[in-house]
This record gives C-alpha cells, sequence and structure tokens, in this order.
C-alpha cells in the first residue's frame, strides 16, 4: 500500500523501495515462537536473503514476487531484546505484560502496473512504527505452547523525498506460539490474527479517489476511518548451529471494512508470502538465558 510523485524516480528507486519494504515484512512476520529459557550468546549478527510474494496492497488484483537480502540483529539484554519479534522493553514484569516496539512496511504501487489507479499519483512506499503492548495471556505447563495478546498501534509515514504522516493504524492480535511439537522436533510455529482499524487519513491515502481523478468508472470517493478487515498470519522457523530458516503466509479479509466500496478496492481479499535464511556470521562470547 502507498501514494506519489513517481515521476521523479527510476526503475532502480522502485526497486529498491520494494525490496526495503519486503525484507522489513518477513524480518518481522516470520516470528520464531519462544522455547523454555536456555543459554544463548548476548547478542548475534547475520545476513540473510529471500523470497516474498504480495499483493500490490490490500485489495489490489496485481502484485509481485521479489528476491530479497536483509540484515538480521539479535540482542538478549536483560531489559531490553531485540529480535525478528520486534524490540522490547522488559522493565514491567515480563512474565505477565512487555512493552516492544512495532513496526511494519508497504511498497510503492505505480500508477502504470495498476488499471484501477490509472491517471492517478502513484503509491509511495510507507514505513510505520509505533508502541505495542504484549500481555500474555496464558502459558502450558511444560512454556512449550503460549498465548499473547498484542496491540501495536502504528504511525505510517511516506518514503519519500518530503516524508508526511498519512495517519494511524491500530491492530490488536492473539498470537499463538508453539515451540518443538513431538511432532516436529525443533520446529517453531506461530499464528496470529485479528481486526485492523486505521484512521480516514489512512485510508484515504490507499483508497481515496479526488474529484480531479475520478471517470466514468471510478468515482469520486472519501474513505472514514474505522474498521479496515482482518489478517490471519501463520509463520513457521528453525534453527539450526548458525543458520535459521523460515517463512509465513498472510491473508486479510476485507469484507464490510469502511473502504469497501472504494473503486480502488478490486477483490476482498489480500495475500503475502515469504521464506528466508539467515547466516549469523558473527556472535557473542556472553551466554545468557532466553526463552525464545
Amino acid at each position: 500500500m502507498i501514494s506519489g510523485h513517481s515521476g521523479r524516480r527510476g526503475r532502480a528507486g522502485r526497486v529498491t523501495g520494494r525490496l526495503l519494504a519486503a525484507a522489513v515484512v518477513l524480518a518481522l512476520l516470520a516470528m520464531p515462537a519462544r522455547a523454555p529459557a536456555e543459554p544463548h550468546p548476548l547478542w548475534e549478527i547475520g545476513v540473510g536473503a529471500g523470497l516474498i510474494a504480495f499483493d500490490d496492497y490490500r485489495g489490489a488484483n496485481g502484485g509481485h514476487v521479489l528476491p530479497l537480502p536483509f540484515g538480521d540483529f539479535i540482542y538478549r539484554g536483560r531489559f531490553l531484546r531485540s529480535d525478528r519479534e520486534g524490540l522490547r522493553d522488559r522493565l514491567i514484569y515480563r512474565r505477565y505484560v512487555e512493552f516492544e516496539l512495532s513496526a511494519n512496511a508497504s511498497a510503492p504501487v505505480f500508477s502504470s502496473s495498476s488499471g484501477a489507479r490509472t491517471g492517478m499519483p502513484n503509491l509511495d512506499a510507507t514505513v510505520e512504527s509505533g508502541p505495542s503492548v504484549r500481555l500474555h495471556l496464558w502459558r502450558g505447563a511444560d512454556e512449550h505452547l503460549r498465548l499473547d495478546l498484542r496491540t501495536p498501534l502504528r504511525e505510517a509515514v511516506t518514503v519519500s523525498f518530503s516524508p508526511r504522516a498519512i495517519g494511524f493504524e491500530f491492530t490488536p492480535q492473539l498470537n499463538l506460539d508453539l515451540h518443538d511439537p513431538s511432532w516436529a522436533p525443533g520446529w517453531n510455529l506461530g499464528l496470529l490474527g485479528g481486526p485492523v482499524f486505521a484512521q480516514a487519513s489512512y485510508n484515504r491515502y490507499f483508497y481515496g479517489v479526488a474529484p480531479q481523478y475520478a471517470t466514468i468508472g471510478r468515482p469520486a470517493y472519501e474513505p472514514a476511518g474505522g474498521y479496515a478487515g482482518s489478517e490471519l498470519l501463520a509463520a513457521v522457523s528453525r534453527r539450526y548451529g548458525r543458520y535459521w530458516i523460515g517463512a509465513y503466509l498472510r491473508h486479510d479479509w476485507l469484507q464490510h471494512a469502511v473502504f469497501a466500496a472504494s473503486p480502488l478496492v478490486q477483490q476482498a481479499g489480500y495475500w503475502s508470502a515469504g521464506l528466508g535464511i539467515v547466516w549469523y556470521v558473527s556472535t557473542s562470547a556472553r551466554m545468557v538465558d532466553s526463552d525464545e
């Protein structure tokens, strides 16, 4: 999802923006489940590569498949943690609640390749960030199964020569993690889902049609803020020594979203999938207990 000033961008800029957004999505969404506490290096630095497929934006009927490089940094401090689940503050007793930094991204959309947007401005890539509270609702007796509630509230900003804020998105999610099940030893499995809510300005950026861009088949449209559909994401991952592999599959349902009547919504769903591998090229000699 995105808006734009495309005339100033060349092909290299388009590919770079898409790879940046795709790397952020893959790194943040391919989440490892947690395990009982055991020694791990205090920090690890990795380099990775992957492949991601996604629709242009939620509701678009066109998409892309892209290869991508990305980096990975894990820090397992006593109070501060940084990994594929995000940046987390553990000042509050972590058995029940944690504070996190949540992030997301969307790729640019070019009107020339999107029939519904022909003649409209392109959409710039966006980066979203903001706080999230994670509540630990339930844990299995052996800590291999956990149920959390996440509450990400993120503000989206365009990636352009003149960045601008386009509004907030709130995505409360239930997150079920399963670590090392007997029928898949060594694997981590995750399932995450929930509703999406967005400000009117956020929805306007992706689904609004200003009067000057209205046509016979594309009437002017001004979306409201509120319910913006629901999402469900499944992820799997496994660690092999200095290597990590992971994959995810995401689907969104847009029926009854406040922007569902927009002429820019061409289908009532959204798909995204990705897989990747990371090689940890450098690790700390200091070991700490970690429950990831």
